[in-house]
């Protein structure tokens, strides 16, 4: 395939889509498929649509983390409580390859559009479904947000200080760690139906079960040892040294010297050939001994350095060290404008903004921002005639408020 013809080509082309989710983990899942080309139609509320587009900060009526969640999407309102809203749905389904869903379980079952009957109506479909406890168990059907799964799937209790609170991440990682074991799940069930001749399938999603399936060797460590991982701050027991420290102009930076050489590295550029020498700090087993010792040494030569001294020195010894970057700083820094993280984009009004660049990249088939999120209901008639649904037939549902 020739360069230009690739650059054309999205990996996902062909793969139809129906969301029926709202704000978060089900909308993102399908974010990521719909930027590898997958034709993902959102099914939203007459009237008002996903509640993300009213989510924080907002540019007119409209939020700009809803141009980002739902760019490549196409919109369709459907009044789910009506019998026909529930039939085109229906329709809809029946040819499509994905569906993603985040409503609480059960919700679907009584609409006519659970697993049983959508799988009936179209033997091959996958169904991704994100929910806080999952599809079975006795949590089954209570409500949980992101919040709930990164503190039963045990992420809050190991972040923050040991002096303080359990604390969140600045984002609902929660949510979005769902959202990746979703596309992931979904990719890998339509593999399966169409490499190695299987046919559809759940894919059960519960927030708390991904944000567990990332909490390391947590399991093993308590099984085995009765050991309890606790909130350690910035630092990691075990895996010494890597810590955030302060320079002398008050900037706030990482520094990342666990490696054996790398330790080595750091400790002689910054003067204490001693310690790089020293054969009982040759390995972490023997750093993490001496832990406090070690991070004093780092803190104190940090503190009486630049932000800007401490870095190249530690560019210079190639030890991995980075200022903890605010938005400002990823907007001024060469690295994200090389690797295309911030791109440029249109709002409805002409105004220029930028938006996050996609991930991961494909050197092949690369995803790429087609639109911004659209306008509610704004692929209405395409999608309705798309299943043969005439003029008239698209008034008299406008006029019966089924869409």
């Amino acid at each position: 395939m020739s360069d230009s013809a690739a650059s054309n080509t999205k990996p996902l082309a062909g793969v139809r889509v129906i969301e029926l989710g709202t704000l978060i983990a089900g909308p993102f899942c399908s974010r990521i498929l719909a930027e590898f080309g997958a034709d993902v139609i959102k099914i939203e509320s007459p009237g008002e649509g996903d509640p993300l587009r009213k989510w924080r900060k907002m540019y007119g009526d409209t939020s700009l983390w809803w141009y980002v969640q739902s760019r490549n999407k196409r919109s369709v309102t459907v009044n789910l409580k009506h019998p026909e809203g529930v039939r085109i749905v229906r329709e809809l389904v029946a040819k499509a390859d994905i569906v993603v869903e985040n409503f609480r379980p059960g919700v679907l079952e009584k609409l006519g559009l659970g697993w049983e009957q959508l799988s009936e109506l179209n033997p091959g479909l996958v169904m991704v479904r994100l929910s806080g406890f999952g599809q079975t168990g006795p949590m089954a059907k209570q409500p949980g947000f992101g919040a709930i799964g990164e503190s039963m799937g045990g992420l809050r209790y190991v972040t923050g200080f040991d002096d303080r609170p359990p604390v969140k991440t600045g984002v609902s990682i929660g949510d979005s760690i769902a959202a990746l074991w979703g596309a992931i799940g979904g990719l890998m069930a339509l593999r399966q139906r169409e490499v190695n001749g299987g046919a559809g399938q759940v894919v059960d999603v519960a927030l708390y079960e991904a944000v567990f399936a990332m909490m390391e060797s947590l399991v093993p460590e308590f099984d085995v040892f009765g050991f309890i991982r606790e909130r350690t701050g910035n630092v990691m027991p075990g895996i010494t040294p890597s810590n955030t420290y302060t320079t002398s102009d008050g900037k706030h930076l990482i520094i990342g010297a666990n490696g054996d050489a790398i330790f080595k590295r750091l400790m002689s550029a910054i003067g204490r050939h001693d310690l790089a020498a020293d054969t009982t700090l040759a390995t972490n087993a023997g750093r993490d001994l001496r832990a406090a010792e070690i991070y004093a040494v780092i803190g104190q030569w940090v503190a009486t350095h630049s932000e800007l001294e401490v870095l190249q020195v530690a560019e210079a010894a190639e030890v991995p060290a980075s200022r903890i970057f605010s938005v400002t700083d990823m907007f001024e820094n060469p690295q994200f404008a090389a690797r295309e993280m911030l791109e440029a984009a249109m709002l409805p009004d002409g105004k220029p903004f930028r938006i996050p660049g996609i991930v991961p990249k494909l050197s092949a088939t690369p995803g790429r921002t087609e639109w911004i999120g659209p306008r509610l209901g704004e692929h209405n008639e395409e999608v309705l005639r798309g299943l043969g649904y005439q003029d008239d037939d698209i008034a008299r549902l406008r006029e019966n408020q089924v869409i």
